[in-house]
């Protein structure tokens, strides 16, 4: 008899053992992860709520830095943020809805929906709004603009505002992202729906998927747990940042959310309860510029990842979602800054168990100062963009067009490339040799895109 209970005693310490085993890597990750987020709050660079979910397993929801800092009330989970342009997603999801209902269809022309549109729009197809090729200009870049957003617009004086200037280029020959694009499909919404675009979103996606978090901002709006703005003041700190009307971004970026919800809706869409199979693939499948309807589509560390930013006064924010892995990282920011999107291109590395150097971990190593003047020299990555590498006393810097210049941090060699690091923000260069040990190219890494430039 002693001797079973002995037997079954050892069994059950197998089992303790191996979930203690099975958990120490999980726990690693979560930890890494918290990590990872908490690098971006020096000096309040972020502020936010990040959430990193797999499946149905939470691994990360934190709240960081202040909700609002004038009341010491700090970030969490179920604070609101506003999103930006992570809103498009949304309103491409009416606009297909719409089309499964029979009362569009996105390869048709706008005039025919909106038929006092300008005559240079009579080529142009929804779909090419939904994809940013369309050729209509970005109306948040006019030299008016930054007056003009102060004040409330009904869509109609919005459209006005940018109906009558000439197209950037012909209609579906290049990307190029424009809020225009998304302003047009949102008066196409109300057109044939006969219901305003903050009701349709609600009765059509939030009620339905449970995100009672999540609507349409106006400037009257009194939402409790709502996360004020901020932005970096000049020699240090944070200052208010002055907000538009929400009546200016409307469908191309007024919504607000919490990390929670956004789960929620990716779940929901990648899940099948938001459009049909075939809608869905219409929705994820990128075409110029990475761009899918709504979404940008592009590989990262070997998988697929379905992302999309936003910006707007006092607010940065990134939603990605990893299909193959049932994936989903929100990182809702509350300053203005590039933290979100760094920030989310390495969580997801982190989620799929890559190794992820933070900025703060890099170490400077040695290098010879005769060594400098071979990296010299300007590494052009487009027409109007090049780095010009430098050496200056004992230091190698580098001056991005129409930048300051920024010095460079020897870091190491990987596989015969010297790769250098910056501190002022997190990038690395990865320089070539070519046959001859000249450097030929270089790979700038940053926000998780690896840019080559050869050397001219």
């Amino acid at each position: 008899m002693r001797k079973r209970w002995l037997c079954g005693l050892g069994v059950g310490l197998l089992v303790v053992f191996h979930a203690v085993a099975q958990s120490a890597p999980e726990d690693a990750r979560r930890a890494r992860l918290d990590a990872v987020a908490r690098s971006y709050t020096k000096g309040n660079a972020f502020m936010g709520a990040v959430l990193v979910a797999e499946g149905d397993t939470l691994l990360l929801s934190k709240g960081y830095g202040q909700a609002d800092a004038e009341w010491n009330i700090p970030n969490a989970p179920d604070v609101k943020f506003r999103l930006g342009s992570i809103t498009k997603q949304f309103t491409a999801a009416l606009v297909l809805l719409l089309q499964q209902d029979g009362k569009l269809k996105i390869e048709d022309p706008v005039s025919k929906y909106l038929p006092d549109s300008p005559k240079a729009w009579e080529k142009i197809t929804l779909a090419e709004l939904l994809g940013h090729t369309s050729g209509i200009p970005n109306f948040t870049s006019e030299h008016e603009f930054m007056t003009w957003r102060m004040n409330p617009h009904t869509v109609d004086e919005e459209i006005s505002f940018f109906k009558d200037r000439p197209l950037e280029f012909e209609p579906g020959t290049k990307f190029e992202y424009s809020n225009s694009n998304y302003e047009v499909l949102g008066a196409v919404i109300e057109k044939v729906s006969g219901r305003s675009y903050g009701d349709l979103l609600k009765e059509r996606l939030f009620q339905p998927l449970g995100m009672h978090d999540t609507g349409l901002d106006t400037d009257e709006l009194i939402l409790p747990k709502r996360a004020q703005g901020y932005s970096p003041r000049q020699g240090g700190g944070l200052e208010h940042a002055v907000s538009e009307s929400m009546t200016v971004p409307w469908a191309a970026g007024s919504l607000y959310s919490t990390t929670g919800d956004l789960l929620l809706w990716e779940r929901g869409l990648f899940g099948g309860e938001v459009l049909n199979a075939a809608s869905l693939k219409q929705m994820t499948t990128p075409g110029k510029g990475s761009y899918a309807l709504g979404l940008f589509v592009h590989p990262q560390d070997g998988v697929t990842v379905v992302n999309h930013g936003g910006g707007i006064e006092g607010f940065n924010t990134d939603l990605t979602y990893v299909p193959e892995k049932a994936l989903t990282v929100v990182v809702l920011g509350n300053v203005n800054g590039t933290a979100p999107g760094d920030m989310g291109t390495k969580l997801v590395s982190v989620a799929l168990g890559k190794t992820v150097v933070l900025a703060n971990e890099r170490k400077e190593q040695p290098i010879d100062k005769a060594e400098l003047a071979k990296f010299g020299g300007t590494y052009r990555f487009t027409p109007a963009f090049a780095i010009t590498i430098t050496a200056e006393g004992d230091q190698l810097v580098e001056q991005a067009t129409g930048q300051t210049k920024l010095p460079i941090f020897y870091e190491g060699s990987e596989g015969g490339h010297p790769r250098f690091f910056l501190k002022a923000v997190d990038a690395e260069i990865e320089f070539l040799p070519d046959a001859t040990g000249k450097m030929g190219s270089l790979i700038l890494h940053q926000g998780g895109m690896d840019q080559a430039a050869p050397r001219q």
